[in-house]
C-alpha cells in the first residue's frame, strides 16, 4: 500500500512512500534508495527536488503530479543522510553500492587467486566497508578518528586472515572429495567478508552500543539516547550484511561452474569474464534491496523495551508514549 496515492488527498512527503511495517513495502522503499541511477542526478537537480517537496509541503503548489512528487523524495532520500540533512558523499551512498562492489566482488571470485591478491581485494572491500558504515551510520554518535582507525584496520586484518588462512587450509583437507574442497574453496570469500563485515559493522558503530543513539516520538522529537536502541540498530545492519553478501558471494560462483560445463564457455572460455560481471551484477542489484529490507530504517519499538527513562514519557495529550523511534541506519 503506497503512502498518500489517494487522488486529490495530501501526500505526506515526511513518511516513506511504501508502507514500512511490511517487508515487501521495505523492498520498494529501499529499491528506490539504492536505485544507482540516482547517481547521475546533479547539485542543481538536488536542489530542485528539494524545492518542489518544500514547496508542496509549505502549500506554495499544488495540484502537482504524484509521480513527480514521489521522483523528487526518491532523490533526496537516495541522497541526504537522515540525521544530518547533508548529501552522503557520492561513492558510499547505498545507492552507489552496486556499482562501487561490482569490481570488488568479481575480483574476490576470481579462480586461483594469490595470496596477494587474495589480501588486495580483501583490503579493498573492507576499505570501502569502512567508508560506507561511517557515511551511513547514525549521525547522532560521531566516531573519532581514533575509533574509525581501529575499526578499519581491525576489519581488514579479520578478513585477510581468515581469507589467507582458509584458502591454505582448504586444499591440506585431503580427507574431503575433491568437489567437496572446491565448494568450500568458493565459499571462503564468503565467510571471510562475512566475518570481516560483522566485525567492520560492530567496531564502525560500537559507540552507538556504548553511548546509544537518539530516541524520537511521533513528532521527531529527541527523547533521550538509548544504548538498548544503539545495539539492536548496529545488530539489525550486521544481519543485514551479512544477508546481502550471502547471495553475492555463493550463487555467481556456482552458476558459473555450471555454465562453464556448457559447449558455449568451452569453445568461447573468454566470456566467462562478461558473464562472471553480468551473474554478480545482477545478484548484487537483486540481493541488496531484499537484504536491507529485513528490517525498516526508522525503527519503532516500545519504550518498555528500552531503558527505564523512557517507560513512563507522555506525549502533549498527557497520555503514555507507546511507541518510539530511531534511525537504524544502513
Amino acid at each position: 500500500m503506497s503512502n498518500g496515492t489517494e487522488k486529490n488527498s495530501k501526500i505526506d512527503l515526511s513518511k516513506p512512500r511504501y508502507d514500512q511495517f511490511t517487508y515487501w513495502g521495505r523492498v520498494k522503499h529501499f529499491i528506490d534508495i539504492t536505485d544507482p541511477r540516482t547517481l547521475f542526478v546533479s547539485s542543481k537537480g538536488l536542489e530542485e527536488a528539494k524545492k518542489l517537496i518544500n514547496d508542496y509541503n509549505s502549500d506554495k503548489i499544488q495540484n502537482v503530479d504524484p509521480e513527480k512528487l514521489w521522483h523528487a523524495k526518491k532523490i533526496v532520500d537516495s541522497t541526504i543522510h537522515p540525521d544530518t540533512g547533508e548529501p552522503v558523499f557520492l561513492p558510499f551512498r547505498m545507492s552507489s553500492f552496486v556499482p562501487t562492489n561490482l569490481v570488488v566482488v568479481a575480483g574476490m571470485l576470481m579462480p586461483n587467486p594469490s595470496i596477494g591478491s587474495i589480501i588486495f581485494w580483501q583490503w579493498t572491500n573492507q576499505s570501502i566497508n569502512v567508508a560506507i558504515n561511517y557515511s551511513n551510520a547514525n549521525k547522532t554518535i560521531e566516531m573519532s578518528l581514533k575509533e574509525t582507525a581501529i575499526a578499519y584496520i581491525s576489519a581488514v586484518t579479520t578478513s585477510c586472515g581468515l581469507a589467507v588462512g582458509l584458502t591454505q587450509a582448504v586444499p591440506r583437507l585431503k580427507f574431503l572429495k575433491p568437489s567437496v574442497r572446491g565448494v568450500l574453496t568458493r565459499l571462503i570469500p564468503f565467510v571471510a567478508v562475512a566475518s570481516a563485515g560483522t566485525v567492520n559493522v560492530y567496531l564502525m558503530r560500537m559507540k552507538e552500543i556504548r553511548n546509544g543513539i537518539d530516541v524520537y516520538n511521533d513528532e521527531g522529537i529527541s527523547l533521550g539516547k538509548s544504548k538498548k536502541a544503539g545495539a539492536s540498530a548496529v545488530g539489525q545492519v550486521a544481519i543485514s550484511r551479512v544477508l546481502t553478501l550471502a547471495p553475492v558471494l555463493t550463487i555467481p560462483p556456482f552458476v558459473l561452474s555450471q555454465l562453464e560445463k556448457t559447449n558455449l564457455l568451452k569453445k568461447n572460455p573468454r566470456l566467462s569474464i562478461p558473464f562472471n560481471f553480468g551473474i554478480i551484477t545482477i545478484t548484487l542489484m537483486s540481493a541488496l534491496p531484499l537484504a536491507i529490507a529485513a528490517f525498516p530504517q526508522k525503527a519503532v519499538i516500545d519504550p518498555m523495551k528500552l531503558e527505564q527513562q523512557f517507560w513512563d514519557l507522555k506525549d502533549k495529550n498527557g497520555e503514555i508514549i507507546r511507541k518510539v523511534y530511531y534511525n537504524k541506519g544502513l
